[in-house]
């Protein structure tokens, strides 16, 4: 005759409960880092390591006319961007904004959007955002801040085009932009 023995039903269950949590939790792990370094593209300077947070990497695209209002352009898609100060000393940095005139000449002239209807935000740690259109920066610099000693400071870029823009909605112009990072040494940040 059989007889139920609870405590050993119990610790087989135990067994099984565990081994099914454990294999749950290292294989969300593994996926989540599969997917977040395939995202994350490393550039360096000679002080800093700068890492940006999207598939795109430096490069900026719009390749559709949305007109929006600055609210709905400041809840889009951020470009992010994580800098690393490898030193024990402060050091100064600019974010520019260029145009990637070797994507550029895949285009005609006339598909290209206009600065002047370009919209971008900035916003670096717990500065405020700071908005401009594209053709207000001058040599392209977007921000000019400072990493302190050892420590890392994360930026967010916010593009779109500008509500009262007398462009075609729904158009197929475009925008192909670069974010570079510069040190005061005029030392850029490049791919490794």
């Amino acid at each position: 005759m059989y007889r139920y023995n609870r405590r050993k039903e119990f610790i087989k269950n135990t067994v099984y409960i565990t081994f099914i949590l454990l294999l749950a939790v290292i294989s969300t792990y593994f996926i989540y880092n599969k997917f977040q370094n395939n995202r994350n593209i490393d550039f360096n300077s000679d002080s800093l390591d700068v890492t940006y947070h999207e598939a795109s990497g430096d490069k900026i695209t719009i390749d559709k006319i949305t007109p929006v209002t600055d609210s709905v352009g400041l809840s889009s898609k951020a470009y992010t961007i994580t800098i690393k100060n490898n030193l024990t000393e402060n050091v100064r940095y600019k974010v520019k904004i260029l145009d990637n005139n070797e994507k550029n000449e895949e285009y005609d002239k006339e598909s290209l959007i206009p600065k002047e209807d370009i919209r971008i935000s900035v916003k670096a740690d717990k500065d405020d955002t700071e908005i401009y259109n594209l053709d207000e920066l001058e040599d392209g610099v977007l921000l000019d801040n400072e990493v302190e000693a050892l420590d890392t400071n994360n930026i967010s870029i916010r593009v779109w085009i500008k509500q009262d823009s007398k462009l075609p909605a729904g158009s197929e112009m475009y925008y192909n932009g670069v974010i570079q990072l510069v040190e005061e040494n005029s030392s850029v940040a490049i791919n490794k």
